[in-house]
Parts: structure tokens; C-alpha cells; sequence
């Protein structure tokens, strides 16, 4: 399988922007061994499973991503969007787990 090359090599830290703590995202880390997080745009699956592995020391078994659309916001008169960001679940080994607090 052929891997896409955008050019650009991003380092482990600057693929995971943020973990995603919300109640369906503590609900999938309970139960599913799977977490979610807030990725950089340009990252493939190969980039973010290299990236998880290495920041946290665990073994990915499937990485699933969503490229989430930004939001209308108005303020007063004016009408702008949030920004569009991508999301990736990321599901660990049965023995892993990945404590953030």
C-alpha cells in the first residue's frame, strides 16, 4: 500500500494538538480502549498511530478520522464559522491504556 507524502514531516507533538475530553469520549476510553483527540489537518492514520505510539508509549490497534466542518457563529451583525478541524479515534491494545489525569 502506497503511503501519500504531503511534503511536510511534522513531529509526534505537532500531530496530536489536543486530547478531546468530552462525556462520549471518556464513555469510548472506558469501555472501548479508544480515544479521541484533535490532530493537525495534514496527518494521515500512519502519521497519527506513529505519533500516539511515540508521545505515550502504547500499541494502536485502529486509527478512525473525521474532517469536522467549523460552525456558523454571528457576532452582532457579521457572520463568520468556527474553523474546520480534524478529528482521529484512536484504539489501543487491550493491555494499553493512556491516563491524562
Amino acid at each position: 500500500m502506497a503511503v501519500k507524502n504531503t511534503g511536510i514531516q511534522l513531529e509526534p507533538h505537532q500531530i496530536i494538538v489536543r486530547p478531546l475530553v468530552t462525556e462520549k469520549g471518556t464513555h469510548q476510553s472506558e469501555r472501548l480502549n479508544a480515544y479521541s483527540f484533535e490532530v493537525n489537518p495534514n496527518a494521515t492514520k500512519y502519521d497519527i498511530r506513529a505519533a500516539v505510539e511515540a508521545l505515550w508509549d502504547v500499541r494502536v490497534v485502529d486509527v478512525r478520522t473525521q474532517n469536522r466542518k467549523g460552525k456558523p457563529r454571528r457576532h452582532k451583525m457579521s457572520i463568520g464559522y468556527t474553523r474546520d478541524w480534524k478529528k482521529a479515534i484512536v484504539q489501543l491494545h487491550d493491555e494499553d491504556r493512556i491516563s491524562f489525569f
